[in-house]
């Protein structure tokens, strides 16, 4: 197989992900675009994991200030692997709305370090946040399922991509912005085969977050239908 993948590499090179640049080895990116990348590191809320200022975060095991005054969000840990910004837009949005659906190996390798710390508390499924029917035939795939198929390579954890449906369709939330994307997709989830989730630690999968609102609403869909607990594992989070 190593002869085999040399001469495939040789005819057919590997190129940068974001910038198209041929690659000496099958890294994903190159250099400058892996450099530009801003990857969510401690000291992040050992909760929601968002990014923490260095100045105030003393190291592990702080709580951001939202989360120190709510505690009923329905999610136990939440990670992202990099913040969602010029430099990373591109990459989703390819793998995303462009059909660049090979994207989705380095970046469920990207977030599979981001989720070190979930992956050791222990999870018993994968699940990727559903589409609309609808959206699925004009997208053609849902890309928090392929990354969800790659992190269960990764980890050994099976991947559960047809329990939760999204029942009811909405506009898509990068048209909305703060409460209208709660009231978007508020109730728009539901677990069509509970006794696969029962007394399960689901992590649930998605590309981007941004609000969190429809990672929230798929968690509440889980627990109802009696999840024991739910993480959230994202490619990228704004920040």
């Amino acid at each position: 197989m190593s002869w085999r993948t040399d001469i495939l590499n040789f005819i057919l090179p590997p190129r940068c992900l974001n910038c198209g640049r041929i690659l000496t080895e099958n890294t994903g990116l190159c250099a400058s675009c892996f450099d530009e990348i801003t990857f969510i590191t401690q000291p992040y809320c050992r909760k929601c994991g968002h990014p923490l200022e260095t100045a105030a975060a003393s190291g592990e095991g702080m709580l951001c200030g939202r989360c120190l005054k709510t505690n009923n969000r329905p999610f136990r840990f939440s990670r992202s692997a990099f913040a969602y910004d010029e430099a990373s837009k591109n990459l989703i949005l390819n793998f995303k709305f462009r059909d660049k659906t090979e994207n989705a190996r380095f970046l469920a390798q990207t977030m599979y370090v981001a989720g070190e710390d979930i992956f050791k508390a222990g999870i018993d499924m994968i699940v990727p946040v559903p589409l609309h029917f609808l959206r699925l035939l004009g997208r053609r795939y849902n890309q928090s399922a392929l990354l969800a198929r790659q992190l269960s390579k990764l980890s050994g954890c099976p991947a559960d991509c047809t329990s939760v449906v999204k029942h009811r369709r909405t506009r898509p939330q990068v048209e909305l912005s703060g409460l209208a994307r709660v009231r978007n997709v508020k109730g728009a989830f539901s677990v069509n085969r509970p006794a696969l989730i029962a007394g399960k630690r689901i992590l649930l999968v998605d590309d981007v977050l941004t609000t969190g609102s429809t990672l929230k609403e798929c968690a509440l869909a889980l627990k109802r239908a009696g999840a024991k607990s739910v993480d959230t594992l994202t490619v990228a989070r704004v920040v």
